[in-house]
């Protein structure tokens, strides 16, 4: 590189492109969301998913990045209670959301019905999709449509596992939907 080209002056497309960093900079967006029951003001540039603004920025890893496309389930969290793939959802479309990921889903170190199922059904290998897994599973049984083993295993379909404990999975989810259905019948069986 010649002297004449390190010590020139300053170009006008110099200036350009810092103030192009500095504005790609100021574009973040101020969001407010409540994750696993505590609420955070942050700024999130537009672009970010909330897969990484829960991952990167907020350091809460038990949602998984498997794909980053939307089809293998892995990210999944509840937003106001439904399932969605974090991968695919820009973080300040969710403004003002309750958000629950695995880190919330256990209340004061008592295990949700659904953990406590896939300890029990041993419906995990690896472990890395577990998380959202679960996640969808108490999705699915908020959302009252499975009504038999066929109906979670289609609702479920979402979420795959590279292990195959697709048979243990459906076992835990379908033994907490029947505890479900029969507390239900039982709650109906004592009203007056």
């Amino acid at each position: 590189m010649h002297t004449a080209t390190r010590n020139r002056a300053p170009r006008a497309h110099d200036a350009k492109a810092r103030h192009d960093d500095t504005h790609l900079r100021s574009e973040a967006v101020p969001i407010e969301l409540a994750i696993n029951g505590a609420h955070h003001a942050l700024r999130v540039e537009p672009w970010t998913s909330l897969l990484d603004l829960l991952r990167e920025q907020l350091h809460l890893t038990g949602t998984k990045k498997g794909c980053d496309h939307g089809q293998c389930g892995a990210c999944t969290v509840l937003v106001n209670g439904a399932r969605i793939n974090a991968c695919l959802a820009l973080a300040v479309s969710h403004d003002g959301a309750e958000i629950t990921t695995i880190e919330g889903i256990a209340q004061d170190d008592v295990l949700h019905p659904v953990q406590q199922a896939f300890i029990d059904h041993d419906a995990f290998q690896c472990g890395y999709c577990t998380p959202g897994q679960i996640c969808s599973a108490v999705g699915l049984l908020a959302e009252g449509h499975a009504h038999c083993r066929d109906d979670v295993r289609e609702q479920m379909s979402g979420n795959l596992c590279r292990c195959g404990a697709y048979v243990n999975i459906a076992n835990a989810v379908e033994s907490v939907r029947r505890a479900q259905d029969l507390a239900s019948s039982e709650q109906e069986g004592d009203a007056p």
